[in-house]
């Protein structure tokens, strides 16, 4: 399950899919659906039409066409000290974890620390079923802009 949560226009997706056909018929040219747990850093990603809280797919496109979202890390959940990462935290201790980590990050894809940039980020969260069936405990963080569709890669921008 993916849960869409706010940092200053921060969405967190959490959920052990995406959506198919988030464009239906008409996916911009060069753009490709994939499965949410083959999405790699560097590619760049259109938002769903319609929010959805458990996706399956993604929809990838070339950086260089216009795109909301560009995939910046993918990091494992660590729990807590004494804490026991092979259980489901649920959403708050995920959405906190993700939100550290995800700033934490930032700087180095970006080439900016993230109070200094114009840009935002965003994250993906397991789903409590795909934490037990896949198992699934990557958390994906995006980046994203409140004030434009982005162009091209935001790495190394210094934006």
């Amino acid at each position: 399950m993916i849960v869409i949560t706010a940092l200053c226009c921060v969405a967190v997706l959490s959920g052990c899919g995406w959506v198919r056909g988030i464009f239906g018929e008409d996916d911009p040219p060069g753009a490709e659906q994939i499965n949410v747990f083959d999405a790699q850093v560097g590619q760049c990603f259109e938002v769903p039409v319609e929010p959805r809280v458990q996706l399956s797919e993604l929809t990838v496109l070339p950086c260089d066409q216009p795109h909301q979202r560009e995939l910046y890390a993918l990091i494992e959940y660590v729990a807590p000290a004494g804490g026991d990462s092979s259980i489901y935290p649920g959403e708050p201790a995920l959405a906190a974890f993700a939100e550290g980590a995800c700033a934490e990050q930032f700087a180095d894809y970006v080439g900016i620390s993230y109070l200094d940039s114009a840009l935002f980020f965003t994250y993906l969260l397991p789903s409590a079923r795909g934490w037990e069936a896949e198992p699934d405990r990557a958390i994906a963080c995006f980046v994203t802009a409140t004030d434009r569709v982005l162009d091209t890669s935001v790495k190394g921008s210094k934006i």
